[in-house]
């Protein structure tokens, strides 16, 4: 698909139906979770995919303070892309419930209250910079959260795929559908913002190669971050995938042709993941 405008791309995306329903939640047979084994392996990959859709509020709030969030289009979308990230996790961690992993009424506070002031104020720095540097960042925003979207769609393909459990598949293709709606907006917009010239291009191709890392590992911890990537994409089938869907998806962004970071990032995270927890998966949590 082709857009000219951001209106175009916002209205399409408002056309598209959501997946993860009332209706479609209140279909899903909790009783039948217990029913199929689960590998314990990967249950720290679902605390920390549910730990990262949570946190989906606090970037928001960060981004509002910048032009790009300030958006008249992009704003609209995000609110709507705030709302079904939280309700990714909720349908997890109820998942993790049936499973037998209890968690209170306030784990999602306790998740948010886990970040580090250090992350924090990291944050507020970079929201700070970019409001000086103006518009011209919306590019690098838009392809940041087009990169952190594709890697996720594709983490959770390779956690449906691994764990093969009936329910988990049926809750993960509802996710998946939603984030690949998610990936579609960002990255036409990306791709509009990039066309735009060369400062923008290089601008985030320049961030990108130095800044960008797995989502959610600054917040929710670097350890944590690299299991679950390991456990993902420490094989050769998933470097291929991410190799096939990320990577060379991004090499066709303007500016951004021979670009290796993504791939490079990752494999420094399954080395690290792999020496770090070969013995005890539980310490990813």
């Amino acid at each position: 698909m082709r857009f000219e405008t951001k209106k175009e791309v916002l209205d399409w995306y408002e056309a598209q139906p959501a997946s993860l329903t009332d209706d479609f939640r209140s279909a899903i047979d909790w009783s039948q979770v217990r029913k199929y084994s689960f590998n314990e392996r990967l249950v720290p990959v679902l605390f920390y995919m549910r730990d990262v859709e949570s946190l989906t509020d606090m970037y928001y709030r960060e981004l509002r303070r910048t032009p790009t969030g300030r958006d008249r289009d992009i704003s609209k979308f995000m609110e709507r892309w705030g709302e079904e990230e939280l309700v990714h996790g909720e349908v997890l961690n109820r998942f993790l419930n049936e499973l037998g992993f209890e968690t209170n009424e306030r784990w999602q506070d306790q998740v948010r209250t886990s970040v580090g002031y250090f992350y924090r104020a990291h944050a507020y720095a970079i929201t700070t910079l970019t409001n000086l540097i103006g518009k011209q960042f919306t590019g690098t925003h838009m392809v940041f959260g087009a990169i952190n979207e594709m890697t996720t769609g594709q983490a959770y393909r390779r956690l449906m795929k691994i764990a093969d459990h009936p329910v988990l598949t049926r809750i993960l293709r509802a996710i998946i559908r939603e984030e690949s709606l998610h990936t579609s907006f960002y990255a036409s917009v990306a791709r509009l913002e990039l066309e735009k010239g060369p400062i923008p291009q290089k601008l985030a191709r320049f961030v990108i190669d130095r800044f960008w890392e797995p989502v959610g590992g600054g917040a929710l911890g670097q350890a944590r971050s690299n299991y679950v990537i390991a456990q993902l994409f420490g094989d050769d089938e998933g470097r291929r995938v991410l190799d096939t869907t990320v990577t060379k998806r991004l090499n066709e962004f303007p500016g951004f042709d021979g670009i290796a970071k993504i791939d490079e990032s990752v494999e420094k995270c399954i080395q690290a993941g792999r020496m770090a927890f070969r013995a005890t998966p539980q310490a990813a949590l």
